[in-house]
């Protein structure tokens, strides 16, 4: 599927959600991602997509707080605003106006088989959610595809979305008779892609779990760290001797891939290391590097939000940075769909 995006000058492009605090989570699974594939020499587009979290009912003051907060987790991560572009999503008109022209290209069904769109109505009255929420992957597809992205670093949770991507770019290329927009790849990979709750193994962290206990936030200083980990659930087993002894352990098993994600390790070297050891002393060596590698990022975050209108103008000038690689895309889409255009 490779040679689909060879024509299309490579780019990668992800988005977070600024609709709460950045967790270890979107740190291991997508932000330190985000840096490395920067360090690449690949051009990089990082996005706060603050249209798809009015999807459900946002206080105004607190998302653009959240936003700004995700901002400065991007930055105290290691993204660099001058190699890589930052932006939130509402700066770029773009965004929505493609997203209409691929909502009248996607299919009913394609998005009622949404697997999160069943999770996130199940038990609930689905007629009462709003429209954005069922269309949100046409939207996802739109922040994608506007700028031409032949890769997209995912969660294993993101896939089914990015694979309606691929399906929706591959409709509008045989509808309009063109090669025109690239069959997106995913990048999927890292020991930690997918970090569980402290509190439960076999559930996400999540930053709307209601017990802070079962997450790390990337705003927690060392001694919240500390004390996170120190009483994350266990269980009474020494680590395994081998990556198959954690089958059926979850919670064991999440912080074994913890520590190789912050150690840049893999699973295995991390049970050659602390194979046959209780927890007792693997517990106290996640807490220091864990802390070594994550209280720097929550005090430059600080430093950071302290000065909210340097953050909205690394905001801004990303958003005319993405707006000027959009808007031709755009512009050639909508001449590709027929819409007749009096203006450059």
């Amino acid at each position: 599927m490779a040679e689909a995006t060879s024509k299309f000058t490579p780019r990668i492009f992800s988005g977070i959600q600024p609709s709460g605090g950045l967790t270890l989570g979107n740190y291991l699974g997508a932000l330190k991602r985000f840096v490395e594939k920067q360090n690449e020499g690949i051009e990089t587009i990082y996005c706060l997509v603050d249209l798809h979290a009015i999807t459900v009912w946002q206080d105004p003051e607190k998302l653009r707080a959240q936003t700004r907060e995700a901002a400065a987790g991007f930055l105290a991560a290691g993204i660099d605003p001058k190699r890589s572009i930052l932006f939130n999503q509402s700066q770029v008109p773009g965004h929505a106006q493609l997203a209409w022209i691929f909502n009248c290209v996607a299919r009913m069904g394609w998005m009622g088989r949404m697997t999160q769109w069943k999770d996130k109505t199940a038990g609930k009255n689905a007629e009462a959610e709003s429209l954005g929420l069922f269309a949100y992957p046409s939207l996802m597809a739109a922040d994608i595809l506007l700028y031409h992205a032949t890769h997209v670093p995912v969660g294993e949770d993101q896939k089914q979305h990015l694979e309606l991507t691929r399906d929706i770019a591959a409709k509008f290329n045989h509808d309009y008779g063109v090669d025109f927009f690239p069959i997106t790849e995913p990048v999927i990979e890292g020991a930690a892609t997918r970090v569980m709750s402290l509190r439960d193994g076999s559930k996400k962290m999540s930053k709307s779990d209601p017990s802070d206990a079962s997450r790390i936030n990337l705003t927690d200083e060392a001694d919240a760290i500390s004390q996170k980990f120190r009483k994350a659930k266990t269980d009474p087993e020494p680590l395994p001797e081998t990556l198959d002894g954690l089958k059926d352990r979850p919670e064991a098993k999440n912080l074994v891939n913890i520590y190789a994600a912050l150690a840049e390790m893999t699973p295995e070297a991390v049970i050659t290391e602390f194979g046959g050891k209780g927890f007792g002393t693997f517990k106290p060596a996640l807490v220091d590097l864990a802390v070594a590698k994550l209280s720097p990022i929550s005090t430059e975050m600080k430093r950071l939000m302290a000065d909210p209108a340097e953050i909205d103008r690394i905001l801004g000038d990303g958003a005319e940075r993405a707006d000027a690689i959009a808007s031709p895309i755009l512009r050639q889409a909508y001449d590709i769909v027929g819409m007749i255009r009096s203006r450059p």
